[in-house]
């Protein structure tokens, strides 16, 4: 299932720009400065192309702006707008992040002084919460976040299958069987075979 709908994506991503020649098993042909012609791109370099070609593009819009900002800030942001304050480890709960990824942002959201932090009640953790000055962006960031949300749903209908929904699957396939099991079990697999070829 999740195989088929990998190609889906790839097909929808790809196709547009590009013939495929399935019997020989690549893309002969791209209309990208970054994806090379001569050389099959690795699942790694496909989604960070994708990542380059999503999140550029709606930072641009908040350099436009002029706004000191970053898509990476707005989950932590919707977040907190939801929650009011919240300890780092509510925040990753809530915003569907790594304890890790969400204390990174967090880090990086105190330099920009869009988060103040402050002592828990226990005295162990750190509560965080937006400061004014993100509160003032929230005006403009709300407007872009609704183009950015439409020309979303535009590209989802664009594609054999919507890429939104295809990332909820691929997250969902690997949160029950993560990626490092799977090469090991295939690795595994390959070094039986050629012992007893």
């Amino acid at each position: 299932m999740f195989k088929a709908s990998f190609d889906a994506f790839l097909d929808g991503l790809v196709n547009r720009n590009a013939a495929v020649d399935r019997s020989r098993g690549r893309w002969h042909e791209y209309h990208s400065a970054v994806i090379s012609p001569r050389v099959t791109p690795t699942l790694g370099t496909l989604l960070r192309h994708l990542i380059e070609l999503l999140d550029g593009a709606v930072e641009a819009r908040y350099v436009a702006a002029k706004l000191e900002y970053r898509p990476r800030y707005t989950p932590v942001v919707r977040a907190l707008l939801e929650l009011g304050s919240a300890s780092i480890q509510t925040i990753a709960q809530h915003a569907g992040l790594t304890h890790s990824a969400a204390s990174q942002t967090v880090a990086l959201m105190t330099k920009a002084r869009l988060v103040r932090s402050q002592v828990g009640a226990d005295g162990r953790e750190r509560v965080i919460s937006l400061s004014p000055r993100a509160l003032d962006m929230m005006p403009e960031l709300e407007r872009l976040w609704e183009s950015t949300n439409a020309a979303a749903r535009e590209l989802d209908g664009e594609l054999t299958m919507p890429l939104s929904s295809l990332v909820q699957e691929a997250i969902r396939a690997l949160e029950q069987r993560p990626f490092g099991a799977r090469i090991e079990h295939l690795a595994l697999n390959h070094y039986k075979a050629t012992r007893l070829a």
